[in-house]
């Protein structure tokens, strides 16, 4: 272990040069062997998405290599924003007259819309569990319901109240004039209607917990402490930040103001601010910010059908400072790319798989072997199958390929055949369009097939594509690009494909004889 650790304190992947800045905070550990906290926010007005996703595995990530640097014991806390007050209907739930009348009242305290929990905060949560479950993350789920209404953040409440002018001072120079009229750290609940109220305050006691405002023309002193208030949302961040003493946690771009504003709150309030990472937003093909109102990103569910969950851990653990793509066309390449670093860390040395992206997916215990054939051998083939290609038909082509290969000794390629089939059939299919050869193509497919003719059946892949090179080395083309690319578009319709060794050997020398004669028919 202390080989690993020295090494690991050298290496430059994200995950340890995090984990390095925690251990600077705390080179001996927390004080009395307490835990290292690290936090996830949620905000439960939707359901978990691809977003939620990416921040608690990358969090994990950094927790794993943390691990690695230290003993000290550590938890991640996944904490639910569920006290906030509902401002618009979701369009994606049921009975949305019924949450129409509940609108400003906070989430935990508004009927479940799909009737099976005891609010709509409760139902968004146990969502959020059973997702976070799936995954097989390792937190603890706290909710801020729960925290307010039990009391455990009424020490923390009363803090705010201690501090409420230097914490105004902190807020107002970063509001618009007429918001900065109306603000307030605190956010009352009316005991008249439940709402959770956007109105100015005057603190009667802190030491009570008692602010005084004025609730729909009537001016009422009442409790914060209890559930009886919340906090505006980067005084809440900050506070809760000091009350649970966070020490790490991640957020995107878009809340960069918020993490400096509530990092200030949090030294008002005695606090340290947590070390952070700031990642970058995904954009979508054309390059614009990925928004859940536009409907223009890429769900979780949406990848899970046509990629792996490795490969979009593997497509979350690239460079999280730089902006990137998210959309069904990144899909094909994160399912390849991780098996090729997979089967890279196998043979590294231990520094190189320190760097490597599935070193910090699998927390260094990385499985072995790979599937016969890679995902984009997977969707050619399927491609010239057609849309209405089965797994069996599949099974059958790939025993071409690999010797007594079956579901049963490559689970990996069992799972990658069916979201093979539905990428191939929900995006790949309706694209397809060969086209006919021409000049020097012509020639070239017709010595390619009687080149084919000539082979055994059971020809290797290397065999056949040392024959597709010579062709192309001596049928006239101006470089190997062109024949490559005529294959491509006058046999599979697609303007890139395989290795045309490996796809002719898969499909079958006999299927491939025959997709040339239909080219040059």
């Amino acid at each position: 272990m202390t080989d690993l650790r020295d090494i690991a304190m050298a290496s430059k992947a994200w995950p340890f040069e995090e984990a390095r800045r925690l251990l600077k905070r705390y080179p001996n550990g927390k004080a009395d062997g307490a835990a290292i906290i690290f936090e996830c926010g949620y905000g439960p007005s939707g359901l978990p998405h691809i977003g939620t996703f990416n921040e608690v595995l990358r969090t994990t990530m950094v927790r794993n290599a943390f691990g690695t640097l230290s003993d000290a014991p550590t938890r991640l806390i996944e904490f639910s924003d569920d006290m906030d007050g509902l401002r618009k209907v979701p369009d994606n739930v049921p009975n949305q007259a019924m949450l129409t009348e509940h609108l400003g009242k906070p989430l935990s305290r508004i009927p479940d819309p799909f009737g099976k929990f005891e609010s709509f905060a409760a139902h968004n949560n146990a969502m959020l569990r059973d997702f976070l479950d799936q995954f097989g993350f390792d937190y603890e789920f706290i909710s801020s319901s729960s925290q307010y209404e039990s009391g455990a953040f009424d020490a923390a409440l009363k803090n705010v109240l201690r501090n409420y002018q230097a914490i105004m001072d902190i807020m107002l120079p970063t509001l618009r004039k007429e918001r900065a009229a109306t603000y307030s750290p605190i956010l009352p609940i009316s005991e008249k209607t439940g709402i959770v109220l956007q109105v100015p305050v005057e603190v009667v006691d802190a030491e009570a917990g008692l602010i005084r405002f004025d609730d729909g023309g009537d001016l009422v002193t009442q409790s914060i402490l209890g559930g009886k208030a919340k906090l505006q949302w980067k005084v809440d961040w900050a506070m809760r930040w000091v009350a649970l003493g966070v020490d790490y946690e991640m957020y995107g771009k878009d809340l960069t103001d918020s993490g400096v504003q509530s990092g200030k709150i949090a030294r008002v309030l005695g606090g340290r601010p947590p070390e952070s990472l700031i990642y970058e937003m995904f954009l979508d093909e054309k390059g614009e910010k990925i928004s859940k109102s536009k409907g223009n990103g890429l769900a979780l569910e949406d990848w899970l059908k046509y990629g792996t969950e490795n490969s979009v851990a593997f497509y979350a653990f690239r460079e999280p400072k730089s902006a990137k793509q998210l959309h069904l066309g990144v899909v094909p390449k994160a399912v390849d790319e991780y098996f090729q670093f997979r089967a890279q860390w196998h043979g590294q040395p231990i520094e190189k798989r320190l760097g490597n992206p599935v070193h910090h997916i699998h927390n260094g215990q990385v499985p072995s072997g790979q599937p016969p054939v890679t995902f984009g051998l997977l969707l050619n083939l399927v491609g010239v199958m057609g849309a209405g290609a089965t797994e069996e038909q599949v099974w059958a082509y790939l025993g071409n390929y690999a010797d007594n290969v079956s579901p049963e000794n490559a689970p990996e390629l069992a799972e990658l055949i069916p979201i093979a089939l539905a990428y191939n059939r929900d995006f790949v299919a309706p694209t397809l369009q060969k086209r006919k050869p021409e000049g020097v193509e012509v020639a070239a497919l017709q010595t390619l097939d009687a080149r084919l003719a000539e082979l055994p059946a059971d020809a290797t892949a290397e065999d056949i594509q040392n024959i597709v090179y010579e062709i192309g080395k001596e049928g006239g083309f101006e470089n190997l690009r062109d024949w490559f690319k005529a294959l491509y578009e006058t046999l599979l319709g697609s303007s890139a494909g395989p290795r045309m060794g490996s796809f002719i050997a898969l499909y079958g020398i006999a299927n491939s004889r025959q997709l040339i004669a239909e080219a040059l028919a």
